[in-house]
């Protein structure tokens, strides 16, 4: 921070609606800038970039972080925010969309139609020779396998139960709040293989970690019931795409909807290959930037942290005071020696918070008085401290 103002680096085209959140007055936000307190990011590569030292948060107006080095955001003490549930409805309506583009064969449809000559006179009869050949399927009464019940698969579960469609979803890790969103009417399965068993269509949404890395194999494609139909609307490598390859050939797949082409299924005939429309919506874009946009603001603000994906929930309302935010390794006594140096120094605490997250936590101090350099310094120095600012 210059001037009094904080610096924004953007890496890519953020909506303005997002940018709208960071005022003049506070804030310096541009494509190229040097020495920025935080980053906006949407599909921008981060790996192999070099990490300014002044950076103290990454903002992803999104879901997936796999264009971000959070390991070694973590080590610096860095929350990598993002936008969860921001642009499930987009994503959701793709995925229903793409129901119906599977069961009626509209793709393959329409580009037989297209490719008629229009100044022929036997296309009419052309048309009804050939439209058994793209006879398809209706909604109501099939079963639809959701994998992953966050945000979007929540969304997509409801939204098929509305169309007639029975549900099935299976995610070990559901939070609370997911599964108070979730209709009593979808189903849980026991196993992913127990979901592959017993449904039509199958839908998945899941982050891109190294669990899901081809999670979706050709052991659980041959479980699929002849015809059915396989949607990708998560990340392409969770799908193992020879396997797919292979359930096309063999006919336990009709159809593969993916919004991740590839050169080996893009021309497949039975596959319709999207280019990552899922949260390509001006309301998603919208969405995504202001809460994102939200959460870094409140953080270098505040020092609150609020839907980050490496480190702890951890809000505590301001105080009078001066407000210390130390990020640091989930190690035993980590408090206790913040609030001895605080203690060395004379300075009375008004609030603290203290919240952690596998092998990082997140301390939030309020005190009444100035730090002094020599105290800030030494809690800089403790052993597992990653990042400390004072507010």
């Amino acid at each position: 921070m210059t001037d009094g103002r904080f610096k924004i680096l953007t890496l890519n085209n953020i909506a303005v609606e997002g940018l709208r959140r960071f005022p003049r007055e506070h804030y310096e936000v541009a494509s190229e800038i040097q020495h920025p307190d935080a980053i906006l990011v949407r599909s921008a590569d981060m790996h192999g970039m070099e990490i300014p030292g002044t950076l103290k948060a990454v903002g992803r107006a999104g879901v997936g972080v796999n264009n971000i080095p959070l390991d070694e955001m973590s080590k610096r003490g860095i929350p990598v925010f993002n936008a969860p549930g921001a642009n499930a409805n987009a994503v959701k309506e793709l995925v229903i969309a793409s129901m119906f583009l599977a069961a009626r064969n509209i793709c393959p449809a329409w580009s037989f139609v297209r490719a008629l000559d229009a100044g022929a006179g036997n296309m009419i009869h052309k048309i009804e020779a050939v439209k058994k050949k793209y006879v398809g399927f209706e909604l109501p009464g099939k079963v639809l396998g959701v994998v992953g019940l966050g945000a979007v698969g929540v969304e997509v579960a409801n939204a098929a139960l509305g169309l007639g469609l029975k549900a099935i979803g299976f995610d070990p890790k559901i939070t609370v709040q997911r599964a108070w969103q979730l209709s009593s009417g979808v189903e849980q399965a026991s196993s992913l293989d127990d979901l592959f068993s017993r449904t039509d269509i199958v839908t998945v949404h899941v982050p891109l970690v190294s669990e899901t890395h081809n999670l979706i194999n050709a052991a659980r494609l041959r479980l699929l019931r002849e015809g059915s139909v396989l949607l990708n609307f998560a990340r392409g490598e969770i799908v193992d795409e020879s396997a797919v390859a292979e359930a096309l050939e063999s006919g336990r797949l009709a159809t593969y909807v993916s919004d991740f082409p590839t050169p080996a299924l893009k021309d497949h005939p039975r596959v319709v290959a999207l280019p990552h429309l899922g949260a390509s919506t001006h309301e998603a874009e919208s969405n995504c930037a202001v809460m994102v946009a939200e959460n870094i603001k409140e953080y270098l603000e505040n020092g609150n942290i609020r839907r980050s994906v490496n480190f702890p929930e951890a809000v505590l309302p301001r105080t009078e005071g001066n407000r210390l935010v130390i990020a640091n390794a989930n190690v035993p006594n980590m408090v206790g020696q913040i609030t001895t140096a605080l203690a060395d120094a004379g300075l009375n605490i008004a609030d603290l918070l203290n919240k952690s997250l596998g092998d990082l936590a997140y301390t939030v101090v309020d005190v009444e008085g100035r730090l002094p350099r020599k105290t800030y310094k030494a809690i800089a120095g403790i052993d597992g401290v990653l990042a400390i600012r004072e507010l």
